[in-house]
């Protein structure tokens, strides 16, 4: 079965830290440019904080989706350049079935070399009156 055809640098919990950090990140500045506060944040009930916190949490979830976007848009890439779902599912983390099952109908199914098996179908005798 072919392999995932890359190596960790980092470590997986490393990963996660960088992943983490960048997502925050992201977030605050996209909450800083997507989102401005309603009235004056002095007055409001939770204040600044509040505005800013819910932003935050807003723009988290435009990226979790978006992320989504960019996962269904990589598998279809990766397929396209000769990835099936055992690979797939490695790289997500979830099992071959999984994988078929997030992204259905994505990998063609293998063909057999020499074509699909063919069987002669049989016809019953019709004879006359019988019709």
């Amino acid at each position: 079965m072919p392999g995932t055809h890359f190596a960790l640098v980092l470590t997986e919990a490393e990963i996660a830290a960088v992943a983490d950090a960048t997502v925050a990140d992201l977030a605050d500045r996209l909450a800083r440019r997507a989102f401005r506060p309603l009235g004056d944040p002095a007055v409001l009930p939770g204040g600044a904080e509040e505005g800013d916190a819910l932003a935050h949490l807003h723009a988290l979830v435009h990226l979790q989706r978006a992320v989504e976007r960019q996962v269904d848009r990589a598998a279809e890439h990766a397929v396209e350049v000769g990835a099936g779902y055992p690979q797939l599912g490695q790289v997500c983390n979830m099992s071959r079935q999984g994988a078929r099952r997030r992204w259905p109908g994505l990998v063609a199914p293998a063909r057999h070399p020499h074509g699909p098996a063919t069987r002669t179908a049989t016809r019953p005798t019709v004879r006359d009156g019988d019709q």
